[in-house]
């Protein structure tokens, strides 16, 4: 990361709510070193634009060479190919079980990771009896994504430094490494060493959570791999190719790709409308596929909401619909959510300017009239 010799040492002031578990962090300009917890929220362009020029030049990604891990290169090279020869199998010979099988499928993987691995328990923005928590596993061990205990220590780190070389995936190093890149080459060091300080404690009290990471080897190639092929083939006698080829493998690489989309298009296209000053972005396609993961400007500023958008559970947002269900029965509960005031109030000062509701209200408007606008705001 790059020094900035402007200013000496800076106090960050969290805008998180008291009882959220997130930390804040003070940051060296000289040494650039980072002694806690770094969220994007935490800056206020507005409040204060010398705190913001001098977190600025962290996010520069650092120049190294790349070096590949060919294992994955190789194995991610089978995935799709197989993939490919999947889709022209799904559209030539597979049955329409064999299809709704795929969408189910897909469907299931993606609670349980937008619903487990990212709401739950990497973000703890609500919380869920034992019988949701063995469904969730379940769904996340489907997805086969990493065990959710990992995932979520992963996801705690792009969060605290998101878009530095800290950031496993760090869409300042392009769309390629962001979406795929950063699984096909060894991780930067800084990744390793701030994953070893993230506080995984509260995940490592969940029994349920646990079970999985311990017997993960053993529970993925059954539930991602073998199951999906054999039920197809015993349950309405699809072939062997089409089990595997549709029913796992070109599931199994879509699902990985919309996931991905999360971590690349979504932090480089699409509007700001809650805080222009960081990279993600809201992105209805990336939404849409991935069940309400893609509003993902909102969920960086208010990253403790369950809901992880503004938006209620419907078809845009899929995964609070589901959560607001278990919800009426019990099984979720203690669900954290922003208050309208604090959105609107975050929405004029720090957006884009493209929000719907609190937006400039006239798409007409210059850009020399925004800078007019944005300077007023400054000295007020």
């Amino acid at each position: 990361m790059a020094p900035n010799a402007t200013t000496s040492k800076l106090t960050i002031k969290s805008t998180l709510p008291p009882k959220c578990p997130h930390e804040v962090e003070k940051i060296d300009s000289k040494s650039s070193e980072i002694t806690k917890v770094l969220f994007e929220t935490d800056v206020d362009p507005f409040e204060d634009e010398k705190l913001a020029a001098a977190i600025a030049p962290a996010s520069i990604p650092e120049k190294r060479k790349i070096e590949l891990v060919w294992r994955n290169v190789i194995a991610f090279g089978i995935l799709h190919v197989s993939a490919l020869y999947g889709a022209w199998l799904l559209v030539t010979s597979a049955k329409w079980a064999t299809i709704s099988w795929v969408v189910l499928l897909y469907m299931f993987s993606g609670f349980g990771v937008a619903a487990g691995a990212h709401r739950l328990w990497a973000h703890r923005s609500y919380k869920a009896k034992w019988q949701l928590r063995v469904f969730l596993v379940f769904c996340n061990t489907l997805a086969f994504e990493d065990a959710a205990f990992d995932w979520a220590r992963d996801h705690r780190v792009h969060h605290k430094y998101s878009e530095t070389d800290a950031d496993p995936h760090n869409a300042k190093r392009g769309f390629f490494f962001s979406h795929m890149g950063w699984l096909l080459c060894k991780k930067h060091p800084d990744v390793k060493e701030k994953g070893k300080n993230v506080d995984m404690s509260d995940l490592k009290r969940d029994p349920i959570l646990m079970f999985q990471k311990k017997y993960y080897l053993t529970l993925m190639p059954l539930t991602c791999f073998i199951l999906p092929t054999i039920i197809p083939m015993v349950v309405w006698n699809e072939s062997f190719l089409n089990a595997w080829f549709v029913g796992t493998m070109f599931r199994w690489c879509v699902f990985l790709h919309a996931t991905w989309f999360v971590n690349s298009a979504a932090h480089i296209f699409g509007n700001k409308p809650y805080e222009k000053a960081i990279n993600p972005t809201e992105n209805l396609g990336v939404s849409i596929v991935t069940f309400g993961e893609g509003w993902h400007n909102y969920h960086h500023v208010f990253p403790w909401d369950y809901r992880a958008s503004e938006y209620p559970g419907s078809g845009l947002n899929l995964t609070t619909y589901l959560l607001d269900r278990f919800a009426e029965i019990g099984w979720a509960y203690d669900m954290k959510t922003v208050s309208p005031e604090i959105i609107e109030k975050r929405t004029k000062r720090t957006g884009d300017g493209s929000h719907t509701t609190w937006g400039w209200g006239d798409k007409d408007i210059t850009e020399k009239e925004k800078e007019a606008v944005l300077i007023t705001k400054r000295k007020e």
